[in-house]
């Protein structure tokens, strides 16, 4: 990788070079762009490989890892070059997004080593053992119980909406080591092989048809002593950074171009042209609709310059902090808004769930909508993420 010392936009043109360069081109078609992000065909095979060989499915990450080396700043100028090229990050998933960042700044050097360079190349799918049934956003009330057994750890239990959990090969997982201990501090954070004997998962239906996350049952799973990250018992202080993590990328995936998100290629204005037309002044026939438009491009924009702003700001090295929270918010705010603005512009073509009648981007428009409803759950929900600026970025008292 080339030293740019700084030079971000000598690093934007170097960028340009080495997509245009090996972007596969049946994958700058929206069809191939969809069957690339599916892992399937030999051009999408051949570009997670030429992304992991460059160290770019984790820009950030120190080369020694198989990351690119890249600045925070580097790194979203990368995304902004892959979202004009019409191309994608083919390495991601919470491997990327939440378990690598807490491995590469807490995890023991064999955890690094053992687990980061699989995960930088896309080599191992990650799951997150958070949530359970009587533990949602009370999430530090889990009870699913991990015995000490001397050479292993025994873990009993249950988790849900464990995304991707029947495809994953390692779940990062909250269990419980001391019953005993305050339910915050009898916490501990698990790496646990998802093929390993007695882990099961079932699919969840969800609205939009997908069935991207699981019940996940844990019973009699034997885990290795040297598989907890950081402390033990001090699990809590673990899964408040990991969501920091998670809430940063997904706020940088939301502002630079992800699927469904604000800054994605086709955006709500070319839908609203197409389908709802223009007036004899070239406007937007729709003065409401365009209004709103308007509103919505505002936004978009501002938090644009806010990412920006920030990723300057990090060049600290610090990584996320709580102000994370913020950036989530506002980007699964944004990214919901666009979808049901991009559905109400498509009128009744934005109706459909399958069959002849309706275009293929329309069919993925109306399921996006559907799946956006989760952007406000996934990562904290918009009201934890909002507890979290109050208390923890602005200082307000609990509520008496």
């Amino acid at each position: 990788m080339a030293d740019f010392g700084g030079d971000v936009e000598a690093f934007r043109a170097d960028a340009r070079a080495w997509i245009e360069a090996n972007l596969p081109a049946s994958l700058r078609s929206p069809e191939g762009r969809r069957a690339a992000m599916g892992g399937r065909g030999a051009d999408a095979k051949l570009w997670r490989q030429r992304v992991a060989d460059k160290g770019w499915g984790a820009p950030t990450w120190p080369a020694a890892y198989g990351g690119g080396g890249l600045s925070r700043q580097e790194a979203r100028v990368l995304a902004e070059e892959m979202a004009k090229a019409g191309a994608f990050n083919p390495i991601g998933g919470l491997g990327i997004m939440s378990i690598g960042p807490t491995i590469l700044e807490l995890g023991t050097e064999a955890q690094k080593a053992r687990h980061l360079p699989h995960i930088a190349r896309g080599e191992r799918e990650w799951c997150q053992g958070y949530s359970e049934p009587g533990a949602g956003s009370d999430l530090a009330a889990l009870q699913t119980r991990c015995e000490d057994k001397g050479d292993h750890w025994l873990v009993n239990g249950q988790k849900i909406w464990t995304s991707v959990a029947n495809l994953a090969d390692w779940c990062f997982c909250l269990v419980r080591t001391d019953p005993a201990a305050k339910k915050h501090e009898g916490i501990s954070c698990l790496l646990i092989n998802m093929k390993d004997p007695g882990v099961e998962t079932r699919p969840i239906p969800l609205i939009n048809g997908d069935s991207p996350f699981c019940e996940t049952f844990f019973t009699d799973v034997k885990a290795a002593k040297d598989d907890v990250i950081g402390p033990l018992n001090g699990g809590w202080t673990i899964a408040k950074r990991l969501l920091q993590f998670e809430r940063d990328n997904i706020s940088i995936g939301l502002g630079a171009g992800a699927p469904g998100s604000p800054a994605a290629p086709m955006g709500v204005e070319a839908y609203a042209k197409r389908y709802v037309g223009l007036d004899d002044d070239g406007r937007l026939a729709d003065a409401d609709l365009r209004s709103r438009l308007v509103a919505h491009k505002m936004e978009n924009q501002a938090f644009q310059l806010t990412l920006s702003r920030a990723a300057d700001e990090a060049k600290s090295n610090q990584g996320p902090s709580n102000a994370a929270s913020i950036m989530k918010y506002a980007g699964a705010k944004i990214a919901q808004d666009r979808a049901e603005l991009i559905v109400e512009s498509l009128g009744h073509n934005g109706l459909g769930w399958e069959g002849d009648g309706y275009e293929g981007q329309e069919l993925t428009q109306t399921r996006a909508w559907l799946r956006s409803k989760a952007n406000s759950i996934e990562g904290g929900s918009s009201e934890i993420n909002l507890n979290v600026v109050s208390k923890r970025v602005l200082g307000l008292p609990d509520p008496k």
